[in-house]
């Protein structure tokens, strides 16, 4: 398990010890570590971001589906999920990417606090610990005794040997002489110290210390404050928003002043590269995502106005065949009309008739009724 977390750290640890040797300064090669990080999750960021300032644009329907279904939260939630998929936006989405940073500062912690074994990087965590034993047995040798509690051991046990046996390091390929002090502080002291050395009277290096946390909670502040604009404020989403907003400067604090200094430059940067790219970001997102729905209400103006245009000619084509069918209606009215007048003009059956005469149709001819009546001889 030990070496899996050695693995875990390797790259963290190789990316800073490169820009170690490149600057010579440790609290510089932080922030360039810092910055090529961010770089990296960039693109993942890119997409959270867009999402985010998305969700940010849905807030008045959101609130609006709050108030519709204010007594009903089974159907509020429902409405809400089926809006998310409308807009193919998913609420946890801006939140994952969001905590990235603490599983960095989790693994830059033990490169910092264990720099034989993880920032020099002597090809295993093993290998590591025989050099430590080495360092531990010289020192032990010339009966200096060691002051750190074990957590922060071999940051001292790195300060006794580059101060007092130079030789080991050239007895132990890899092994670099560190540096930790960065703008007149050491980055390897805990910040809770500078309160302690304050007694001794006020200097940078004291006051230096105290100012990393809280600045670093400052700068984190600041960072809420920028992505709530670009946040949703409604819903379970909004109200996590709203904690985070809170939460995470006194998580920064924390940080700050219980862990060495190094972790609060790493964090600082942090926060200040973190607070361009959410202002950039959100400006570059809100702009492209108010031309799209331009664009969009341009489309839905030209769809509406096609479908207008479409229902119009329909109508006239209904209207015509309307007048067409009315027209053959009259035509076929009227040659009725003309085939019944023609039918009424000789509509008596022989039957019916008695020479020219015709008679009712239907009634059958009886020639007796035809026949001129005859006097009491017998003659007509």
């Amino acid at each position: 398990m030990a070496d899996i977390g050695y693995w875990i750290c390797y790259p963290f640890s190789a990316l800073l010890r490169l820009f170690y040797n490149m600057t010579g300064s440790y609290g510089v090669s932080l922030i360039l570590f810092t910055l090529v990080i961010k770089l990296i999750l960039l693109p993942f960021q890119m997409k959270s971001k867009k999402s985010m300032v998305r969700m940010s644009r849905m807030n008045g329907k959101l609130q609006e589906i709050q108030k519709r279904y204010a007594n009903n939260r089974e159907k509020q939630g429902e409405e809400m999920q089926k809006l998310y998929a409308e807009e193919g936006v998913s609420p946890m989405s801006g939140c994952v990417w969001s905590f990235l940073p603490m599983p960095i500062l989790f693994a830059l912690y033990y490169v910092i606090r264990e720099p034989i074994v993880f920032f020099m990087n002597f090809g295993s965590r093993s290998a590591g610990r025989e050099v430590l034993s080495a360092a531990k047995s010289i020192i032990d040798s010339a009966g200096i005794t060691l002051t750190s509690n074990s957590a922060y051991e071999q940051i001292e046990i790195c300060n006794v040997i580059n101060s007092k046996f130079p030789d080991f390091a050239s007895a132990h390929p890899g092994w670099v002489t560190l540096d930790y002090h960065f703008l007149g502080l050491d980055l390897s002291e805990i910040p809770t110290r500078g309160f302690s050395m304050l007694k001794s009277g006020v200097t940078w290096a004291a006051v230096g210390l105290i100012l990393i946390p809280i600045l670093s909670g400052v700068l984190q502040f600041f960072l809420s404050k920028i992505t709530m604009k670009t946040q949703p404020t409604a819903g379970q989403q909004g109200m996590s928003t709203k904690s985070m907003m809170y939460t995470m400067p006194l998580v920064s604090l924390w940080i700050g002043f219980t862990l060495p200094a190094a972790l609060g430059v790493y964090w600082i940067a942090q926060s200040g590269f973190s607070a361009i790219q959410e202002w950039i970001l959100g400006k570059f997102y809100s702009d492209k995502l108010e031309e799209s729905e331009n664009e969009r209400q341009r489309q839905l103006e030209e769809l509406r106005r096609q479908r207008q245009e479409e229902e119009k000619r329909r109508q006239e084509e209904r209207r015509q065949l309307s007048a067409k069918e009315q027209a053959a209606a009259r035509k076929k009215a009227l040659k009725a009309q003309q085939d019944n007048s023609k039918g009424k003009k000789n509509r008596t059956t022989e039957n019916g008739r008695v020479g020219d005469r015709p008679y009712a149709r239907g009634r059958a001819y009886m020639e007796e009724h035809h026949q001129s009546p005859k006097d009491d001889n017998g003659e007509k």
